[in-house]
């Protein structure tokens, strides 16, 4: 378990904690962490001066065993824990012409006796299945074959570094940890709360957050809190839910229906007992039943609460959810008032019972209101109400006006909306709305920012990187997938380098499973200019590795863009499921893209000149992780996606879905997400000494430092948010 939460330091954090002392320490240290700074350099990473330090103090086995286990999990975040072997031996060289590949595949079929037959018989019906080729969709070249085909990378300056720090001890650093992502004010990323799952095992009986705002994060501590036997954090009948969802390995977000195992007699008591609190401190809490009946009716027939008449409050619960009893809801309560036309009492009840529920509401209730009277009624509720709004509920009100009808008609995001839940599946329909009155929304702005400004830590100094501002606020749970050098959905990065190589990997569970890897051309109006693919294996852009169409051993597929001889000005890169296993059924799959120089070589995978990996594990058939687009001045800039899209149950392929690729990313494209610069300049605004960072100088004092990653040499007491806790940026 200790290398478990250590690995989780370094993935979170890029921190390693402090190692208990041992003697032998001195030049055998000294040289172990030269070492170990020499093997982290091979895969882009490298030991900060402050850990060097640290570290050539140790003995010789403790830096030893410690480089072998941290090298494992860098590794694994940019994605060198496998092997990456290509089709193509020499790609991105002698790439042959599509028709042609396919010519050569058919004439080799037909000159082996065995497949002879059956290609015949094929091209008298005139179709001709490739997956029957024996020369096809497998690799015809061992990996160190691929690997000798290759010349070494020669360094660049341009080569990604990434700096591992030193941490405290790792008690301290799992318990700093625990209580940043139990207390995080956004909702984690399905794989985070894996991960939180982990650190509240060892940490849900001990010192807690001042909140835990997110009510997914309650559930997995107070799985771990059921467990160790201490009191359950629990004010609504649906925490409870989610935690019996929790116990039975199910969806504690409540989007996917659970199949509920029976419980052990202590849990079983322990939810019920937590039901009768949370109904006898307030009964109209049981409002809340109806929004999840058929899933407590489920739950219902595992608890037994019949047999528990010391609880009746819980038994209450159950009978709602049977329909047996009343608990009209606000939402009810809401939609009975906007019938009768009385926006200002919907707007009053909506205050004082649910502010945030307000907060999400005021679009609606603005254009619902018929005249300026009412109105100002709605805009007064919400200034009562919004010092108990969550402050990333502000925030995101904010980012949803910004990109609402200026008043004049316009719209910011065009005729179309463009929808992300929860999980990143994405959908776009015509937006009907009609526009917000310019009073309104002026009066509306100011109340959000003032509000913003008035919880933001503002401090004396502030040192910002260039780069981060345009970086978008992580207000929702899928906003960025697990990796590394990935940023929130909306973001902008610039990006350097002569060629752009794509990357993706996947390795089947049980079936033959195969992933094809795309890239998407459109110009300026959104039209397609190109693409490649297995069915277009080079154009003037550049080319792709090839087909692999079986991963019983994991496969990956590349492509290669010349970033001069780009003709459009958006590059999409996507990845398809083609037949077999989606993302969330595969052993392992993720994405992710290199720069290099022209002149660099290498292999088709070199770990130094990643920027950026992240898991593939969402709903759908298509995966569309990010967007390349040129800028006026003719610089490439990425702009972050993580976006599913549902496809096809087979086949599916880039040309068959240009149209929709257009409209999604026009809406998204044309979409201005609230960034790190809107808050920077509200504590600019506010008297904090805002200076941008060159990337060279430290400062001699502490503090508050804001970019892509963390610099080395901060001093002592510097508060540092980088893209790892971008989420604590998020005032409360």
């Amino acid at each position: 378990m200790v290398h478990t939460l250590e690995r989780l330091l370094v993935r979170h954090t890029l921190r390693l904690p402090a190692q208990p002392a041992a003697g032998g320490a001195g030049t055998q240290g000294a040289a172990a962490a030269r070492q170990f700074d020499v093997a982290l350099m091979s895969v882009g990473f490298k030991l900060s001066a402050e850990l060097f330090a640290a570290l050539s103090s140790y003995d010789a086995k403790t830096v030893t065993a410690l480089a072998a286990r941290t090298l494992t999990t860098v590794r694994e975040l940019v994605g060198d824990h496998v092997r990456h072997n290509t089709y193509f031996v020499d790609f991105p060289a002698n790439v042959p012409d599509t028709a042609a590949f396919w010519a050569e595949c058919v004439d080799r079929a037909l000159g082996n006796e065995v497949t002879r037959p059956g290609v015949l018989a094929q091209l008298r019906d005139g179709v001709v299945d490739l997956l029957s080729l024996p020369g096809y969709g497998r690799y015809q070249h061992r990996y160190e074959e691929m690997l000798a085909a290759h010349e070494e990378l020669t360094a660049s300056p341009g080569d990604r570094v990434t700096l591992l720090h030193l941490g405290g001890t790792l008690h301290d650093e799992a318990a700093a940890l625990y209580l940043a992502l139990a207390g995080s004010r956004t909702p984690l990323g399905e794989e985070h709360l894996a991960d939180l799952a982990v650190l509240a095992q060892h940490h849900a009986d001990g010192p807690q957050p001042e909140a835990i705002p997110v009510r997914e994060h309650r559930a997995v501590v107070n799985r771990a809190r059921l467990r160790a036997g201490v009191p359950l954090l629990a004010d609504t009948v649906t925490d409870v839910l989610r935690l019996a969802c929790a116990l039975s390995g199910g969806d504690v977000g409540l989007l996917e229906p659970t199949r509920f195992r029976a419980p052990s007699r202590p849990h079983r008591r322990a939810l019920l007992a937590a039901l009768d609190a949370v109904v006898a401190g307030n009964p109209a809490k049981l409002a809340d039943v109806p929004r999840h009946r058929e899933a407590w009716k489920r739950l219902g027939e595992r608890l037994h609460p019949h047999e528990y008449p010391q609880w009746p409050h819980a038994a209450e619960v159950f009978a709602v959810a049977r329909g047996e009893r009343e608990a009209p809801s606000l939402a009810g309560h809401v939609e009975d008032l906007l019938a009768r036309n009385d926006v200002t009492g919907a707007a009053e009840l909506l205050a004082t019972a649910a502010p945030g529920v307000l907060f999400r509401s005021l679009d609606r209730l603005l254009r619902t209101a018929a005249d300026d009277g009412r109105r100002d009624a709605v805009l007064a509720a919400a200034e009562r109400a919004a010092p108990r709004v969550s402050g990333r509920v502000v925030l995101s009100v904010r980012d949803h006006i910004a990109n609402r009808a200026d008043g004049s008609g316009g719209s910011r995001s065009g005729p179309r909306r463009v929808f992300v839940n929860r999980r990143g599946a994405a959908w776009v329909t015509e937006d009907t709305r009609p526009t917000l009155p310019a009073e309104a929304r002026e009066r509306l702005v100011a109340l959000l920012d003032a509000e913003t400004l008035r919880r933001l830590d503002v401090p004396e100094r502030l040192l910002v990187d260039p780069a981060v501002l345009d970086v978008a606020l992580p207000l929702s749970g899928r906003a960025a997938a697990a990796g590394i050098g990935t940023l929130p959905r909306g973001s902008v990065s610039p990006v350097d380098g002569d060629l752009l190589r794509f990357f993706t990997y996947w390795k089947q569970s049980a079936h033959r499973t195969d992933h094809d890897l795309s890239a998407l051309v459109l110009d300026a109006d959104y039209d397609a200019v190109t693409w490649l693919s297995y069915t277009a294996l080079s154009s003037v852009e550049g080319v792709h590795s090839g087909d692999i169409t079986n991963a019983p051993d994991g496969a990956s597929e590349f492509i290669e863009l010349r970033l001069g001889a780009v003709r459009g000005d958006f590059v999409v890169p996507q990845v398809h499921v083609y037949s077999g296993e989606h993302f969330e059924a595969v052993e392992e799959s993720f994405f992710g893209f290199m720069t290099r120089d022209a002149d660099q070589g290498g292999a088709p995978f070199e770990p130094r000149t990643v920027r950026m990996k992240s898991d593939l594990r969402g709903p759908g058939r298509i995966a569309l992780p990010l967007a390349f687009q040129r800028d006026e001045e003719g610089r490439w800039k990425a702009r972050w996606l993580h976006l599913y899209l549902r496809g096809e149950p087979q086949e599916n392929r880039v040309e068959e879905n240009v149209l929709t690729f257009a409209v999604l990313l026009r809406g998204l494209v044309e979409r201005t997400p609230l960034t790190v610069r809107h808050l920077t300049e509200l504590m600019t605004g506010a008297g904090a000494r805002t200076e941008p960072w060159d990337g060279r100088t430290v400062p001699d004092e502490p503090v508050t430092f804001i970019g892509l990653e963390r610099p080395d040499g901060l001093p002592a007491g510097s508060r540092v948010i980088t893209p790892e806790n971008l989420r604590d940026l998020i005032p409360a």
